[in-house]
């Protein structure tokens, strides 16, 4: 009896992996498809229903994914907010504010470019995507305020402050964001997009922030 029952939930874990395993090469395939589709026709003169038809799948599958196409290019840029959250939230204790932000940047990029060619890829259309659509550029202006609102919680948590009271924490995240912007708009003024090379260029940019900090203080 206890056998079987073993046997039962070994059985019911390897299903729910396979179906999870499913659904996230469905998620991948809708965005890969958009995002193609969005670089070939423009954001605005694509459809859903072309989507679906690339991936060959139902309008009704695409809305459990998605609420709107906009999610679909956002939705891969949440999920590295989210690595970087955590990243931030497991660096030593001891670390400066900035130094621990700029880490945590550096487990992202390592993550993309560690993620294979296809995670890559998919790191390039979204940012190509996202700097020729105005709607887009508005969207993902407002994701990054959640974002920063988010980080500055957690640099005021490792400084022991009250976010609402003492401003350095949103202070830190303002100069960290500025930093990363000015790197990546470096690195598509020159047209670099691949992953690790995103991620070298912006270290070297993150290092030089830093001595900038110092010496303009």
């Amino acid at each position: 009896m206890t056998v079987a029952a073993d046997d039962g939930r070994a059985l019911s874990g390897t299903l729910d992996g396979l179906r999870e395993r499913k659904k996230q090469r469905t998620r991948l395939a809708l965005i890969d498809a958009a995002l193609d589709l969005f670089l070939a026709k423009g954001y605005e003169a694509t459809t859903i229903d072309e989507i679906v038809a690339a991936v060959d799948v139902s309008q009704r599958t695409f809305f459990r994914y998605f609420a709107t196409k906009e999610d679909v290019v956002l939705d891969t840029m949440v999920q590295y907010d989210q690595i970087m959250m955590e990243a931030l939230a497991a660096r030593p204790s001891a670390e400066k504010p900035l130094t621990a932000l700029f880490g945590a940047l550096r487990v992202v990029l390592r993550h993309i470019a560690e993620s294979g060619p296809d995670e890559s890829a998919r790191f390039r259309k979204i940012h190509q995507v996202v700097e020729t659509t105005p709607a887009l550029v508005h969207a993902h202006m407002a994701r990054h305020k959640e974002a920063e609102k988010v980080l500055a919680d957690l640099v005021a948590r490792r400084l022991g402050v009250d976010p609402e009271t003492d401003l350095r924490p949103q202070l830190a995240v303002a100069f960290y964001t500025a930093s990363a912007r000015v790197a990546f708009e470096d690195c598509a003024r020159h047209e670099i997009w691949d992953a690790p090379t995103v991620a070298a260029r912006v270290g070297e940019n993150i290092t030089l922030a830093q001595e900038t900090l110092r010496d303009l203080i």
